[in-house]
């Protein structure tokens, strides 16, 4: 018996277990909200549990799945204090002494700024303070657990992640995208079919190490935008000068557009043999039309 523990059952998670669920004889989740895990529990196959998690408290249920777990799947952030998986269940999993594999979600925000020049899983993570560095700090983390207990463990560094209901699509029908103008400026992005493929490389190879899950082409925010417009047939909404823009975005948000790099994912491809669905932004939001 082969049993999956997942923290932080979000968007990306279900996407990955939609996909490769028969991988797992049974899967516990976790999400925050304790309506969100009955209301989900109601509509998940007999083999998948949910239960809630809030970072501090261990329900027995919880408790029970860590003893049992096989494999970790995490998303749950980090806080100030640090990773809450390890600061909750980090002496049970060691004492458990079964985890095989552990896959890590983190974030290209790692990297910090490198105005706009390539980067790959060599270069230096320059994110010095805020939630960026607690990732890179929970990354070193889950690797030192994985030297102490043998497991063999996967950091996925995820750029900008968008799919079906989270795309430049939804944001026009929504009457919420903005194009915002700074001069310089790209992004990696994702498709979320592209991270449950990464997902299962990392479980199926077990090669371990870090990787970078993006796409092929780093362009301005707005080029998705203006492109998904396109396939609709409607005007983009008017470009926004950054400066403009700032006064109204929170500051997670100005601190997104802070950092500039251009993002490579060739130990994606020859490592763990990810060929990628939507390699750049037009076809992912083409799909994404077309499934509509």
């Amino acid at each position: 018996m082969t049993n999956l523990l997942v923290f932080g059952f979000g968007y990306s998670a279900q996407h990955y277990l939609a996909e490769d669920s028969a991988r797992w004889s049974h899967v516990t989740a976790t999400v925050r909200d304790p309506g969100r895990a009955a209301a989900l529990n109601s509509e998940t196959p007999t083999q998948r549990a949910v239960l809630s998690f809030d970072g501090s408290a261990v329900s027995p249920a919880l408790a029970a799945a860590v003893d049992e777990a096989d494999a970790l799947l995490l998303s749950a952030p980090p806080g100030e204090q640090g990773d809450p998986v390890l600061a909750c269940c980090g002496d049970a999993l060691m004492k458990a002494g079964r985890v095989r594999d552990v896959v890590y979600l983190s974030t290209l925000g790692v990297y910090g700024n490198y105005d706009g020049a390539w980067v790959d899983e060599t270069n230096e993570c320059r994110a010095k303070d805020g939630r960026t560095r607690r990732r890179y700090d929970a990354e070193r983390q889950w690797l030192e657990f994985g030297q102490r207990t043998g497991a063999v463990v996967t950091i996925l560094r995820l750029a900008g992640i968008y799919g079906p209901g989270r795309s430049a699509i939804d944001n026009l029908r929504a009457g919420t995208a903005r194009i915002i103008d700074k001069p310089g400026q790209v992004f990696n992005r994702i498709h979320v079919g592209d991270i449950a493929q990464a997902i299962e490389a990392a479980f199926a190879r077990r090669v371990g190490g870090i990787f970078n899950v993006c796409d092929n082409e780093p362009t301005p925010s707005g080029d998705p935008i203006v492109y998904a417009a396109k396939l609709l047939g409607v005007e983009p909404p008017p470009t926004i000068p950054f400066d403009v823009a700032r006064q109204l975005m929170s500051p997670m948000a100005v601190s997104f557009y802070a950092d500039c790099r251009r993002v490579r994912n060739d130990r994606l491809k020859s490592v763990l043999g990810v060929s990628l669905r939507y390699p750049t932004y037009r076809e992912g939001l083409a799909a994404i039309l077309n499934a509509a």
